[in-house]
């Protein structure tokens, strides 16, 4: 049991707001810097008093960057993948610990290793998959002469090409896949007792019920942490998206804040910088607060 006295509340309080003003610190000196001009926010110090030309600014980063369209890319995509990895990490979980089959240990475990592997280490496999889907398998045919012993048979050679640059599917899918989501559900789905798996079988339950009507709707605070803390990760993603779309019609919001800033040369207009950067943001900060609740109880909920 905690001890609760007034000098102990009194330094829980005090660094509880430390904390706080770390933490607020830097959104303020981001929407500081988004109402100033250019010259006031090229001066050293910068003023911290804010400044008359804040929604001139959003404006101009607005057009600037074609925030509109980009904003409904970014939702598109951090939509998909968070959809994406809480269905497969879900449907993964459920196989790994309520099927009995030979090497499902090994399996979970071969897939908890790929916490080693973030996206950034396989980039360059995962792009050459994304740009071009069949090569694997082109190589195979050429390789065993399955494609010569074909074309000599139809008379036709089989050349297949797929790519998924500049698409949303070529977004989405190569990022659906997460050991994070699978550990989570695996440990709560150990946690569900035995009996209740039995009663769902006596109710005639197959596993595709019993993973609808029991499972999901037990697992709505884990469905909740999980989705919201893959959103946020996928709305922040940068190299990804950077790479996978090469037009303007696909790129996400975060990629095209680049477009604020000028090239070589150019003077860098911070104040618009920033703007760009507050409106880019104000999606994930809505979806924190709307999902604070539902995210902490994911975390730290035992109840079934």
């Amino acid at each position: 049991m905690i001890e609760r006295t007034p000098i102990l509340n009194t330094i829980t309080h005090v660094v509880l707001f430390v904390g706080f003003l770390a933490s607020i610190t830097p959104f303020v000196v981001v929407a500081i810097a988004a109402s100033h001009d250019l010259v006031a926010v090229n001066l050293v110090p910068m003023p911290m008093l804010p400044g008359g030309h804040f929604w001139e600014n959003l404006h101009t980063a607005w057009t600037t960057a074609d925030l509109g369209p980009k904003l409904v890319n970014s939702f598109i995509f951090a939509g998909g993948v968070a959809a994406g990895k809480v269905l497969i990490s879900a449907i993964t979980a459920f196989a790994i610990v309520f099927f009995r089959f030979p090497g499902r240990q090994a399996i979970f475990w071969a897939i908890f290793i790929t916490l080693m592997l973030p996206l950034e280490v396989r980039i360059v496999p995962t792009y050459a998959v994304a740009a071009d889907v069949f090569e694997p398998y082109r190589t195979i045919l050429d390789v065993t002469g399955l494609n010569g012993l074909i074309e000599s048979i139809a008379g036709v050679r089989l050349d297949l090409k797929f790519g998924l640059l500049n698409s949303y599917a070529g977004l989405i899918l190569p990022l659906v896949a997460t050991a994070t989501g699978t550990f989570l559900y695996r440990q709560f789905f150990l946690t569900i007792p035995d009996e209740l798996v039995e009663a769902a079988k006596m109710d005639g339950a197959g596993p595709i019920r019993f993973f609808v009507d029991v499972l999901l709707p037990l697992s709505r605070n884990n469905v909740a942490a999980l989705a919201t803390i893959m959103f946020l990760w996928a709305w922040n993603q940068y190299l990804w998206p950077l790479l996978v779309t090469t037009e303007p019609s696909h790129a996400t919001a975060v990629t095209e804040l680049k477009q604020l800033i000028p090239n070589v040369g150019g003077i860098p207009e911070w104040n618009i910088a920033m703007a760009g950067t507050l409106i880019v943001m104000t999606p994930t900060l809505v979806v924190v607060v709307a999902m604070q609740r539902w995210f902490v109880r994911g975390l730290i909920s035992t109840e079934k």
